[in-house]
């Protein structure tokens, strides 16, 4: 099975015969087989040119690249392969339909309520009584989802149910070094935040390395405005997401003792990972998208395949 592969180090990669060579700036080379990988993750400073992006393209390999802090900048998008005109205009006619359109926004939020409440109903066992109130109040919410009728409307909702989620943190976390008051972005005031932006933005690019393998056009989001945005459907797909796998291997990590204050940046009020808690927190999140469910009548997949499934079934094209 094809992996993705993490660069960390400054270097140069290059092309050298049928495959690629990472070169850090020691010198130090290392191999990485064309044929085993399916995506490259960059977060350190890379050097390429023209010939290794060509064989990227041909052999299908997207690259996401990532700024200091972890955050993703942006992509390397090989021509794409399967795309298919036909099902883009399909898409389009999805999004320009408003009752179409609607259905499908509601039903990305509905998903990752779905996944919400199943977080809350596992940690309720430790602490049953203060868990229910967060899942009472979060099923009254949801209620409402159907009875709204715009994408403002339904985000409202969504960002609601989200901050009363977020308040079950503290009960979640067994750690005095971590504690959550609000959900801040660009920066992260404190180390949840860094860690919520950081495993989102591997869950996006994740998302966008599996639209690449359908025929679906990433740039058609429903939830998300299609707007100056470059692509949306991976946001759209990473509501449902986001509860069972980000924050799954944020509560592991914390409570578990693997992810610590040291592994924060506490220069800049601890607010982005260091190097050691990138490489912590990828190889945690890598684990948990490569664990298997049981899945309707297909039998045991991959938290990654699933999210393929639900590029098709969500969008129904």
């Amino acid at each position: 099975m094809k992996k993705p592969i993490y660069i960390f180090n400054n270097g140069k990669l290059k092309r050298e015969d049928n495959t690629i060579i990472f070169i850090k700036e020691n010198d130090e080379k290392k191999v990485i087989p064309i044929n085993s990988i399916s995506e490259i993750h960059i977060l350190g400073e890379l050097d390429l040119n023209k010939r290794v992006l060509e064989f990227l393209t041909k052999n299908q390999i997207p690259l996401f690249f990532y700024n200091h802090y972890g955050y993703y900048i942006g992509t390397f998008y090989p021509r794409e392969y399967l795309n298919s005109g036909l099902i883009t205009l399909k898409q389009a006619e999805f999004y320009l339909n408003h009752e179409e359109r609607i259905f499908l926004a509601k039903s990305f939020i509905i998903g990752a309520v779905s996944n919400i409440l199943k977080n809350l109903s596992y940690y309720k066992k430790a602490k049953e009584e203060l868990i229910n109130s967060y899942i009472q109040e979060i099923e009254n919410k949801a209620k409402e989802i159907n009875l709204k009728t715009d994408i403002p409307s339904i985000m409202a909702i969504e960002g609601d149910i989200r901050k009363t989620y977020y308040e079950a943190f503290n009960v979640i976390l067994n750690s005095d070094d971590f504690y959550f008051d609000k959900r801040t972005k660009k920066p992260p005031k404190n180390p949840i935040n860094a860690l919520i932006s950081f495993g989102n933005s591997l869950l996006y690019t994740t998302i966008l390395a599996q639209i690449y393998r359908t025929h679906l056009d990433p740039r058609i989001g429903y939830l998300h405005e299609t707007n100056q945005r470059s692509f949306s459907l991976n946001l759209d797909l990473a509501e449902i997401f986001k509860p069972i796998i980000v924050d799954k291997v944020i509560f592991s990590l914390i409570n578990k003792g693997q992810i610590q204050l040291k592994h924060f940046d506490e220069d800049i009020e601890f607010s982005y990972l260091n190097e050691k808690g990138k490489q912590i927190f990828i190889q945690a999140f890598e684990e948990k998208i490569n664990t298997t469910i049981k899945y309707k009548n297909l039998g045991n997949v991959s938290y990654r395949k699933l999210i393929r499934l639900e590029c098709y079934t969500k969008t129904d094209v």
